[in-house]
């Protein structure tokens, strides 16, 4: 797999139906980091990713604490609008970890303070809005990630 898209206590079914739909299309791995706000079996969920659910590379953790657990000494690369660099500075390598908080409120203020120095976002060229969309988000950055690693 070139990339693994976790996403930490997701919230909105429809998001994280069309990211594990994104991972499918880009052969990127799916990590999903519990509490959910949804179960998995949400039909919302299963739209969004359409009948391709069942092909979907994932894992699931049980908590942020597991993941980390199960992942260590892996590259992990943080995404939060608090971000000083921009998702174009990261030299994406294989098998890189893209880590993105849930919709409301993004990574937790330690995981943000703690990983400072691998922490990007991705512009925004207006005033008028805080953040992009999540699924959009990622879908920038991992097709930014495929650009790089198939030059």
């Amino acid at each position: 797999m070139p990339l693994n898209i976790v996403l930490f206590e997701p919230e909105i079914p429809n998001n994280t139906g069309n990211i594990g739909r994104l991972s499918l299309a880009t052969n990127s791995h799916l990590h999903l980091v519990k509490p959910f706000g949804f179960e998995l079996s949400d039909k919302r969920v299963k739209r969004a990713g359409l009948d391709y659910w069942q092909h979907i590379s994932l894992t699931i953790y049980e908590s942020i604490d597991d993941f980390y657990a199960k992942n260590i000494g892996e590259n992990f690369i943080y995404f939060s609008s608090h971000g000083s660099k921009t998702h174009w500075d990261i030299d994406f390598k294989d098998n890189m970890f893209l880590i993105f908080g849930k919709e409301s409120s993004g990574l937790s203020k330690e995981i943000t303070e703690i990983n400072n120095s691998k922490l990007y976002k991705i512009p925004l060229y207006s005033d008028h809005i805080r953040s992009l969309n999540l699924s959009n988000a990622v879908g920038i950055v991992v097709y930014e990630g495929l650009r790089q690693l198939t030059k």
